[in-house]
């Protein structure tokens, strides 16, 4: 029996995966800090998109909290698929916001949606690989 070089394929998708993996994780720490910080430190675009919503400022720190915990989250191996699930449902309200009481494009919050659930659904694969049947 031969194990496989580390140029092969079979060990190459593994690490590219991987590589992808933590870079997506990365992307998502970085833009859910910036966005859970502003909500939590008041910036005035945050407080009266907030107000828009109608539904008070509870709202915001909540969502705020959420995204900083989800981002720090995201970055430990234990939490990750769920961190990612939940940032992914953050934007799947974020989007409904955003067509319903904001009138705004859902693009942006579709396309972190996007990257959530893909980094949620790698990590899950990865995991369920390591455990094994």
């Amino acid at each position: 029996m031969t194990t496989p070089s580390l140029s092969s394929p079979a060990v190459a998708r593994p690490r590219l995966v991987t590589v992808l993996l933590w870079l997506m994780r990365i992307a998502l720490t970085g833009m859910f800090l910036g966005a859970g910080f502003s909500k939590l430190a008041g910036e005035p675009v945050m407080v009266e998109m907030f107000e828009i919503i109608g539904m008070g400022q509870w709202l915001r720190y909540f969502v705020g909290a959420c995204e900083v915990a989800g981002a720090v989250g995201v970055l430990v191996p234990r939490v990750s698929v769920l961190a990612a699930a939940g940032l992914a449902l953050l934007m799947v309200g974020a989007s409904v916001a955003n067509v319903t009481v904001l009138d705004t494009s859902p693009a942006t919050t579709i396309v972190i949606f996007l990257v959530a659930l893909l980094t949620a659904w790698l990590g899950l694969r990865r995991t369920s690989r390591r455990n094994g049947p």
